[in-house]
């Protein structure tokens, strides 16, 4: 090797400067542009370079894109959750209310009929049938309910009497159920008669005052309480409380006698409350 040296030293030495000479003219030559050499490796290793580029963009974009939908995806969740809240708390404001004119209009109801104590109680259940129109109450025997108490609504109209009783529950069968009888009192003449539910009116919402007194010209609108008839001294149910509005006089089949089609004071289809008639005054 040092011999090589020796031997070709000077031609090495020309070599090199002639390829220093040829890259000064050709920097000169193209003015600030990349030599050859240089070119040469910037042209093999650009699409490299962008490639990888490339690759690195796409995943910081999808990295954003799928934190971002993360993101978003708390934020609706949150926005769900503070949505359902809200409901919940206008649930709850509106039923405080409905509570307050209940017992509001419970309270002037009372201020007119102090002979009666009742208990208020919440509708669970509602039960209709061929058979039967039924309501079922949040208050039982551990509150003194007994079988045979009336119902009533907020305004005192008649809602039905209790049939069943449990410890925390009571089963009612409504005005127009078919096997609620009761004395009645037509309000504008004092006229007796009885109210009951009949299978052919039931399912219309409709209950009917039978067994008129003879000459009675009822008037559409008529109003029909309790008679609170009394038996053996006693009475079986509170007196005055309204049960229905005289829609129509009809007819029996024989055409013998007549009859008149009730529509209920109380509206059983949304009865949210009620309000149990636990013991009451007899007045005379």
């Amino acid at each position: 090797m040092k011999d090589f040296l020796k031997q070709n030293g000077i031609l090495i030495l020309l070599i090199a400067l002639l390829l220093t000479l040829i890259a000064v003219v050709l920097s000169f030559t193209f003015g600030g542009m990349a030599n050859p050499f240089a070119n040469l490796a910037g042209v093999v290793s650009t699409p490299f370079r962008n490639g990888v580029n490339a690759v690195v963009e796409w995943a910081e974009d999808l990295y954003s894109d799928a934190f971002q939908r993360e993101s978003m995806a708390q934020e609706l969740e949150q926005l769900r959750q503070e949505n359902a809240r809200l409901k919940a708390e206008a649930r709850e404001g509106e039923e405080a209310v409905r509570e307050n004119e209940r017992l509001r209009d419970l309270l002037n109801f009372q201020q007119k009929r102090t002979d009666l104590h009742t208990e208020p109680a919440t509708v669970t259940a509602h039960g209709s049938s061929n058979w039967s129109n039924t309501l079922t109450v949040s208050k039982g025997s551990a509150a003194q309910v007994e079988a045979g108490d009336c119902v009533i609504d907020q305004y005192g109209n008649l809602v039905g009497i209790i049939s069943e009783v449990g410890l925390n529950w009571s089963t009612l069968i409504t005005v127009v159920d078919v096997d609620l009888e009761l004395g009645g009192l037509i309000a504008r003449t004092d006229g007796a008669a009885i109210i009951e539910g009949d299978f052919a009116l039931m399912g219309q919402g409709r209950l009917k005052l039978s067994y008129l007194p003879e000459g009675t010209r009822l008037m559409a609108g008529d109003e029909i309480l309790t008679s609170g008839l009394i038996s053996g001294g006693t009475a079986t149910y509170p007196s005055g409380l309204l049960v229905g509005h005289v829609e129509q006089v009809r007819s029996d089949e024989g055409g013998l006698s007549e009859y008149a089609v009730l529509t209920p004071a109380a509206n059983l289809d949304n009865l949210e409350q009620v309000f149990i008639i636990k013991d009451f005054e007899v007045v005379e």
